[in-house]
């Protein structure tokens, strides 16, 4: 069980809804009766369904600290403390104006602002030195900031990941143009006969672009089971990613589809500007 001590105010700044019972506010100070508030996965994890309210904790600790029994007085959503995957971790809120449940080196405060969070760092140290000289103001960082080094990993291998894709994307249209204008090339003859006999540009357009989409079609026979098979594999990885998500899915087929007409167009463009009787006389 993760333990926090926090103050009054703490689930409003943090926006944690506490949809049973009552948060920790200023009635839990030195000389009342010791509570705590739990969050739903500690509820699941030692009550089940049970209705924790009022039910009392043993907490053992090491000395000098003496062990408490505390009272559960509220149950909070679920939140995220230093990792961002996983399942939820069971944590205890109470109160630090109850006294310490284990050494505290540091306090940390948590303000919620409007606009640019780090215009106030100034004003928030000139706040702390008033109230104590003797205590300075270290490692600020927005919830932002924090995020982004929690996802630091995972943003480099997304990026890796956005990068590899793209220049397969760009490999695979440079190969469907050479293929498309290698096969424009050879069926030079044929299609300046067609176009003798009346076929439309149109029509050759088309049937050059039909090839092309018979090979992405193949490409993604292939490509499409191998993304759902390693899609698991992924989601371990990235945050916020989900196995199977058809919508990603759609996207990538469409931008395939998008990408193959992209490059088959050029070369299908080509053939249906030949001249004729020169087609003929190149055969």
């Amino acid at each position: 069980t993760h333990i926090l001590m926090t103050g009054p105010g703490f689930f409003t700044t943090m926006q944690i809804p506490v949809p049973l019972g009552r948060a920790i506010d200023e009635r839990d100070r030195p000389g009342s009766a010791a509570v705590a508030v739990v969050n739903e996965a500690y509820v699941k994890t030692n009550f089940g369904d049970r209705n924790p309210l009022g039910l009392h904790i043993a907490i053992h600790r090491r000395p000098p600290f003496e062990n408490r029994d505390v009272e559960i007085v509220g149950v909070a959503r679920n939140a995220r403390y230093g990792a961002l995957k996983g399942d939820f971790r069971d944590v205890m809120y109470i109160p630090f104006n109850q006294g310490s449940y284990y050494p505290v080196d540091e306090m940390t405060f948590a303000l919620r602002t409007s606009g640019d969070p780090l215009r106030y760092v100034n004003t928030v140290r000139e706040i702390v030195h008033q109230a104590d000289p003797r205590v300075p103001v270290t490692n600020i960082k927005t919830q932002a900031a924090q995020i982004d080094q929690t996802m630091n990993q995972e943003i480099i291998f997304a990026k890796l990941c956005t990068g590899f894709a793209i220049l397969a994307l760009v490999i695979a249209c440079v190969g469907l143009y050479g293929t498309t204008s290698y096969t424009v090339a050879r069926r030079t003859g044929e299609i300046g006969i067609r176009m003798a006999l009346g076929a439309q540009r149109g029509a050759v357009v088309w049937m050059v672009l039909r090839e092309v989409f018979v090979l992405a079609a193949a490409g993604l026979a292939l490509s499409v089971p191998a993304a759902l098979g390693t899609s698991k594999f992924v989601e371990s990885f990235l945050f916020g990613v989900k196995a199977n998500d058809p919508g990603a899915l759609m996207m990538a087929v469409a931008i395939l589809l998008g990408a193959a007409l992209l490059a088959g167009y050029v070369p299908a463009r080509k053939a249906s500007r030949i001249d004729p009787m020169i087609a003929l006389r190149h055969e």
